[in-house]
Parts: C-alpha cells; structure tokens; sequence
C-alpha cells in the first residue's frame, strides 16, 4: 500500500542512488519497492560516468527515467560522489516539497544524511546490500536490504525459501520482538492490527523484512512461528478485509464478535 502524507496525498519522495556503490540490475525492482512508500518526484543517479565500472547503468537509466548527476572523481581514493549527493540532498530538503527521501546506498558515509533528514521531520528510506553497516541501518526510518528484492541472486545471499517453523520458534529474539510489537498495538481483547504491529516492529528495527525469513507477507510470518493467532476481519460494505494478530500465551476474556477463518 502506498503511504501518504500528513495531508492524505500521496507521499512525495527524493531517490538518490549512489551508482559507485549500487549495482545497475535491481534497480527496476528497487523503484517497485520505492512505489510501496510514496511517488518518486525525483529520481537521480550520482557517479563519474566517464568511468567504465558504470558503463552497465546506461540502459537502466534511460529506461526507468533517472537523471544521472555528473561527478569527476578529482582524486585517488576521495569519494567526489558521496558529498556531491550529500549536498544536492540538502538543497531538497529545503525546498519543503519532498515528505520523505530513499538513500540507496551500502557506504555508511550516509548516517549523518539519513539523521539530519530524519531530525527534519522527513521519513528515510534506505536501500543496500546486507553489508551495510548498522549505523546507517539504525539512522533509517526503514531499511530494505537489496538481496530481498531480487528474485534471481546467489542462493547465499536470499533465502532459499521459507524458513521451517520450527526454527522460527527457536529465534527467541525474532519472537520476543514480535510479541512486544503485538502485546503493545493490542486491544482489551489482545487482538492487534498488523499494519500497527509492523509499524512498531521497524521502529525497533528499521532493517526488518518478512521476506529475510523468506515469507513474503509479514502475517504468513506470524503464523508460521505457531506463537500468534492470525485472524481476517472483514468489516463489511465493500471494505478490505484486515488482519489482526493476538500471542497465543495471552490469558483474559475471549473477543466478542465472530471472525473470519485466518487467510
């Protein structure tokens, strides 16, 4: 679903790609991801495209209508492309047009960008591989690792497929988190929304993804560490349905009110 602003429109967003440190392949998948959060207003690529390293991303550039900046590497081992995103991004934020920024970069010479943004009441989208340092993780609103983007990448980079539930049960830190975000959204009946749920689990941990455990919908991973009940509402006159989730361990009055099989 794509997220709005505080007015109701759509969310206005900057795409800055760092292009020394991104490859060219995700990038359709990136900007599909980026849709999720907002409409792309401006979408810019920073690199020195004299350099043959970046001869791959011409085709993704013109095919997906993002404006390479250009940036002469002016000396050996200096980072010209970093501070010429760094400022550019500054010069947007001022201009108050944009609710949000995605930094699409693994190089945590970025954490102060993502910061400062963050300090000025925008949200902060990063994206990069999972070597990207925790400080830059941390100083992101959201952070989607660029591996669960990808359907065809090395085995050992994605998951294979859904991890067993089993071993999900076995992941006390993945279970305590999803039972403080759950037992926090709940209501007197224990149910909570899972959009509040998920709300509070990035907040706690801006990098987390249902789809690092290889499930693609975050309630298919609920259900599959067995320690939630899942449940679909549906409210009625044409209204989507919406799924909540109660801890299975949790003890007071059943809800009242008939509910929809879990789907």
């Amino acid at each position: 679903m794509t997220m709005e602003n505080a007015g109701g429109a759509t969310a206005k967003l900057a795409v800055l790609i760092d292009a020394d440190n991104a490859k060219p392949a995700v990038i359709q998948e990136l900007l599909a991801e980026v849709a999720r959060y907002g409409t792309a207003h401006v979408k810019r690529a920073y690199g020195d495209w004299t350099d043959q390293r970046l001869r791959g991303w011409k085709d993704r550039l013109l095919a997906q209508s993002i404006q390479p900046m250009q940036q002469f590497a002016y000396t050996t081992g200096k980072n010209a492309t970093d501070a010429a995103m760094v400022i550019d991004a500054m010069d947007l934020l001022y201009t108050g047009r944009f609710d949000g920024f995605c930094i699409v970069s693994s190089d945590s010479d970025f954490t102060r960008l993502a910061a400062r943004i963050r300090e000025s009441g925008l949200t902060v989208y990063g994206f990069g591989e999972r070597k990207t340092p925790k400080p830059f993780v941390a100083a992101c609103d959201k952070f989607i690792y660029i591996e669960n983007l990808r359907p065809n990448v090395r085995p050992e980079t994605r998951p294979v497929s859904s991890v067993p539930a089993k071993g999900l049960s076995d992941d006390a830190d993945l279970i305590n988190l999803l039972r403080h975000a759950v037992e926090a959204a709940s209501d007197d009946a224990g149910w909570a929304n899972l959009a509040n749920i998920g709300h509070i689990v990035t907040k706690q941990r801006p990098d987390f993804d249902s789809r690092s455990y290889g499930y693609p919908k975050f309630s298919d991973l609920l259900a599959a560490t067995g320690a939630f009940q899942v449940e679909r509402r549906r409210p009625g006159d044409g209204k989507p349905a919406v799924v909540y989730a109660r801890d299975k361990a949790w003890t007071g009055d059943p809800v009242d009110g008939a509910m929809d099989a879990a789907g």
